[in-house]
Formats: C-alpha cells, structure tokens, sequence
C-alpha cells in the first residue's frame, strides 16, 4: 500500500527491514488506492529477499502496529476509570462477603460479636476485642479491603467529571463511571442507542425476557440515578427513557467533542419534573374522585 505522506511504492518503501517500529508506523499510516503485487515490489525494494521473507515482515509490522494500538487504548482515561470503578466494586464485594464470614468465626468466640465491616473496624481498631489471631488478622484485611474501595471511590468522583464532563454532571460521578465500564469505555458507550445504555447492568433480565421467561426490563444500573429512583413506579420506564435518552447524548458529546452542555442538565430536569407531575395530578384525581 502507498503511504500519503510520502507517496511512496509501498509501505515498505525507504525502510529499514530490521526497524520495526517504523515499519509499525507504516503500516497504521500508511494507505492504498488500489491492491498491488507488494510482496514483488518489496523484494524489487530491497526490503525483503523473497515473498516468504515480505509475509514475515509484514506479520512482525501488523503484530507491533497492534500491540502499540492496544496499549495506547489501554492508557486512555476513560480505561482506567473502567480498571478503577471495576476494582472498587471488587474491593467492597470482597470485604462484604469476608464480613459476613468474620461475624461466624467470631462469633464462635465472642457471643457479643457484631457484623458487617463496621465490625471488623472495630476488631481491627481494639486489640483485647477477641483474642484470637486469626480472626483479628481477618478483620484487619477486611478494613484495608474497605479502606481501599473508599479511596477508589474518591479517585473515580474526581475523575470521571475530566473524562466524561457531561455524564458526570447528568450523573453522579460513580454511575457515570460505571455506565462507561459497563459499555467497555466511553467510545462504545457513545456508540450505543439510547435503549442500550437504559437497560445497562440488567443483562440478565434482558436476556430472560428475549427467551421469554420474564417481562422486559425498564432499566439497568441507571436505576440509582435519583431521577428514575425518585419516581413513581408507574412512571419510572419514562424517568428510565428519559434519563437513559440524555446520558446516550452526554456521552457522544463527551467522546466526540468533550464539550460542556450544563442545558443537558437543565433539559433533564425540566422533563423529569413533567414526568413525576404526571403522578400527582393522577394521586390528585384520585382523591378528588374518593372526596365526592
């Protein structure tokens, strides 16, 4: 393929045939307007000595051009919100269900044993609570767990809003995160149809509907955002539609531009506002209607 910058025969053209980096280079860059013979015209370069040599050059230049492609993605900000938000729940999962076995094996010991990881702080926190090593070693790695989830929350809440101002601001910072974890990064989520992102973390539920063991889903994790939370059952698929419809549209603003929309916000809100009225005016009639 010719390369656009130089104009050049081939990628291969002008390149050294042990620089794999450039060759890596090329490859990504480079650009043709109609196929070739290129393994003939690399051996007539001089890059390789016989078609069997072009073909593993050119599989030493597409693995490097990809390993480089991936490890750029990888460092991207947007991942490492997914690796963040990811390990954050895994922390806090881990330190629950390692609470849970701390209140048995403690209680064996103590008949005055608590739960919870507020429990295994305080095991931690006084020495002569339960004399038993074991278990005051269990409490200890439960209150890092919890402290380390804690200290990942932080960074997500102060770094999804330089990432994804937008989703950040029509969500709070940690759904934000988890939306773009779930979609696999902000890209694919910008990518995804407004019905998508609505029913995001309820795979599940999805999937059992499609084989028709249960009813459609109306939302997935988006479900903690106060707006669908705070709305009547009734109502709560168009808080969901709603909702879902504005972070679809934060998050292509957010990937393609990264421009702040605070209208986003206020556009939400005004639609919410319409929807939960809906029910007030219907509680309304309904009492009017039992007073007569």
């Amino acid at each position: 393929m010719t390369d656009d910058r130089s104009g050049s025969a081939g990628w291969f053209d002008g390149l050294e045939p042990d620089d794999r980096e450039a060759a890596a280079d090329a490859i990504a860059d480079g650009t043709a307007a109609e196929p070739a013979n290129w393994p003939r015209l690399a051996v007539e370069a001089g890059f390789a000595s016989d078609e069997a040599e072009y073909y593993d050059r050119l599989k030493e230049a597409t693995t490097a051009a990809t390993r480089e492609a991936v490890e750029r993605a990888e460092r991207a900000d947007d991942r490492q919100l997914v690796h963040a938000v990811r390990t954050m729940d895994d922390c806090q999962r881990t330190a629950n269900e390692l609470a849970e076995r701390l209140a048995e094996w403690a209680g064996t010991i103590d008949p005055d044993a608590g739960a919870g990881v507020d429990y295994a702080r305080e095991l931690a926190a006084d020495e002569g609570a339960v004399d038993h090593p074991r278990v005051r070693s269990l409490a200890e790695r439960i209150t890092a767990l919890a402290d380390e989830a804690e200290d990942l929350r932080e960074y997500v809440e102060r770094e999804t809003p330089t990432v994804a101002p937008n989703l950040a601001g029509l969500a709070d910072p940690v759904l934000a995160a988890r939306l773009i974890s779930l979609a696999g990064g902000l890209e694919p989520l910008a990518k995804k149809p407004s019905g998508t992102v609505q029913v995001l973390g309820a795979e599940d539920a999805l999937f059992a509907h499609l084989r028709g063991h249960a009813s459609s889903p109306k939302h997935g994790i988006i479900y903690t955002h106060d707006a669908v939370r705070g709305t009547h059952p009734d109502e709560r698929g168009s808080a969901a539609r709603a909702v879902a419809g504005k972070l679809a549209i934060a998050a292509r603003v957010d990937h393609y531009s990264g421009e702040r929309k605070p209208e986003l916000e206020a556009e939400l809100e005004e639609r919410i506002e319409t929807i939960q009225a809906r029910t007030a005016d219907d509680e309304a009639g309904g009492n009017g209607g039992d007073g007569e």
